[in-house]
């Protein structure tokens, strides 16, 4: 493990800025967490807070040094167990950390530490801002998702209805974000 990671932090919470890579519009959230969440807390929060079911594999990447959960179909002997390791020790010295998740689809996060807080009093995890409407899962991808953008948008689209079906969504509107959603969804979690 390198030695330049950050290990001592004031004892509190952790203000997260969390970007999923190549998507137009952006999206990206803004979380407050424990200092001490685990990286596998901090994939059932991720998970939440963008909306998907988690029904895929993901690891962390912190300057090539790996993290995640073993796959009893396949184990990555090269991969570190990720509910051992706080994200305050795996964080790279710039403050950030790679999370993909969907070995298949390839959605890449990064999760950048923006500000270490005191101890507010509020419920962690917690959204506190964020923009754009989270990709489907299964969509396929960066490409398949701006073609399934590109579909609902145009109601003429050869694939517009049966996108429709499949995502069980009569609209979509890409930039749409719903903080409430989320946040219940992270208020599920906390329970």
């Amino acid at each position: 493990m390198a030695a330049s990671r950050i290990t001592k932090l004031p004892t509190g919470l952790l203000q997260l800025r969390i970007d999923l890579k190549h998507t137009k519009p952006k999206v990206w959230r803004r979380l407050l967490v424990p200092q001490g969440i685990t990286l596998l807390k901090l994939h059932l929060v991720i998970q939440a807070a963008f909306q998907w079911g988690g029904y895929h594999l993901h690891e962390f990447d912190a300057a090539g040094e790996r993290f995640g959960t073993p796959d009893p179909d396949y184990d990555d002997p090269g991969s570190l167990r990720s509910e051992r390791t706080r994200l305050t020790t795996a964080v790279t010295p710039t403050g950030w950390i790679d999370y993909l998740y969907d070995f298949g689809d390839s959605w890449d996060h990064r999760v950048k530490i923006e500000r270490v807080l005191p101890a507010l009093g509020i419920d962690v995890p917690t959204c506190l801002d964020g923009g754009g409407a989270t990709p489907p899962e299964d969509c396929g991808g960066i490409d398949g998702y701006a073609e399934f953008v590109a579909a609902m948008r145009d109601p003429a689209h050869p694939e517009h209805q049966t996108l429709r079906e499949w995502s069980r969504c009569d609209s979509w509107d890409p930039e749409q974000f719903d903080i409430d959603a989320v946040n219940q969804r992270l208020a599920d979690l906390r329970r």
